[in-house]
């Protein structure tokens, strides 16, 4: 479903002083990282809003970007499905808007694939278009340099970001880092009882720990889609170099397919034959996978079940569940390398060093570098969070403390929209 856009479009009515509308157009539908990204902006400047009455911003957004997934929207919380109907139905004027192109660039317009071009009548019609965008690897292609050019204004999550795209030939003036927020009401330890993991985990290596209570065996978490650039060989290698079946652990994988099937299970194993890991005497360390849909409402309780977190990719735009994790109060192991460079430190987590940069080998950014992550530096750190738990659990508290000073919702929609005005003030 697509709403009409006018330039010339009517205001409803008793808006005739209306404040300037702000369109964010991202995959709110859709799930995935620029989804979840984008709620946490229109959550944070929705609340923020209603709160300061005499902002000059409204807010409106729109589907854009990626396919609908209506089993993500059926899975929101009712306030987040409620508030997408509400913000959907606000009508702009376009030359009174300005447009948020929340995607990869290659969304943008003229799009490189089938979806709602951003601006959505080009540009020209609108008062500003800023394209909010983000990437994993060293550098940016030319051809999203030209489309980041072509934007009024270019927002990144980080200051790595900021260098990449200044480097790759993106002009400096367009450049300006926003940071993410994350919802710390929504994802607050206090709040909820762990998800029991053994109802949704499928065993696909070691011994079933389902006679042990949780608070006997040590859980490490990770959550991402199954791809090469999320590093689950490196956490695989790591994980059951470092651990065997006598070690009361367990490595839980919540992913989800990425140009593949679903067979996870068999991926794993056929990955594990096919190196040269050698099974311990006592067998393999458990690793289970989660492979069913996780309802947003019940992310909180899937971190709550955890002891630790652990992500060793090869390169992060920003890494939305690491942030989850980490307002959950969960020590995190992340690669000290592209996004979470902006919150990793030594007391709020354990960041990963890499071992060197490696060339990515295929898809469309083939010839771009990237992180190899730290093998033998992983086994160690997974070894040292689980051997000193309360030192573990004191660096996830500082995590959460972390996030609240720096990226409460708060804190970000006074960021965004401190830029949206001075943006509105050079234009008047």
């Amino acid at each position: 479903m697509q709403k009409q856009h006018n330039q010339n479009s009517q205001m409803p009515s008793g808006e005739s002083e209306s404040p300037f509308c702000v369109l964010w157009m991202a995959p709110f539908l859709s799930g995935g990282g620029y989804s979840s990204e984008a709620w946490s902006y229109i959550l944070a400047l929705s609340n923020y809003l209603k709160s300061h009455k005499n902002s000059r911003f409204r807010l409106s957004i729109e589907q854009h970007g990626d396919q609908e997934n209506l089993e993500f929207w059926e899975g929101l919380p009712l306030k987040m499905r409620n508030l997408a109907i509400e913000l959907y139905q606000s009508e702009c004027r376009l030359n009174q808007t300005v447009v948020v192109c929340h995607s990869e660039p290659g969304a943008w317009y003229p799009p490189l694939f089938d979806t709602l071009p951003c601006p959505p009548m080009g540009y020209g019609h609108s008062k500003v278009v800023i394209g909010r965008t983000m990437f994993e690897t060293d550098r940016v292609n030319s051809e999203h340099v030209g489309r980041c050019n072509g934007m009024d204004f270019v927002w990144v999550p980080t200051e790595f970001h900021v260098n990449a795209f200044t480097r790759s030939g993106v002009d400096p003036l367009k450049v300006k880092k926003i940071v993410q927020s994350v919802d710390l009401e929504f994802f607050d330890p206090s709040k909820y009882k762990p998800l029991d993991l053994s109802s949704i985990g499928t065993l696909v290596l070691g011994s079933d720990l389902t006679g042990l209570k949780l608070e006997e065996r040590f859980v490490f978490l990770s959550v991402f889609k199954w791809e090469h650039r999320k590093g689950w060989d490196v956490l695989l290698k790591s994980y059951l170099m470092e651990f065997s079946g006598v070690d009361n652990v367990a490595l839980y994988l919540l992913t989800n397919p990425y140009h593949s099937d679903k067979d996870f299970g068999n991926k794993i194993i056929e990955y594990v034959e096919g190196s040269d890991l050698e099974k311990p005497t006592n067998g393999w360390a458990r690793v289970y996978v989660i492979d069913e849909h996780i309802a947003q409402v019940d992310l909180p309780r899937l971190y709550k079940a955890a002891d630790a977190f652990v992500l060793p990719s090869r390169g992060e735009g920003w890494g939305r569940p690491l942030v989850e994790a980490m307002a959950m109060s969960l020590p995190v192991i992340a690669t000290n390398w592209s996004g979470p460079t902006e919150y990793l430190t030594d007391e709020n987590s354990y960041p990963l060093p890499v071992d060197r940069m490696s060339e990515v080998k295929e898809g469309p950014f083939k010839g771009h570098l990237w992180a190899e992550p730290s093998v033998d530096k992983l086994q160690l750190l997974m070894r040292h969070a689980m051997s000193n738990p309360e030192e573990a659990k004191a660096r996830g508290r500082q995590a959460r403390n972390d996030m609240s000073r720096r990226f409460s919702p708060e804190i970000v929609a006074r960021i965004v929209l401190d830029h949206l005005q001075e943006i509105i003030n050079n234009i008047d």
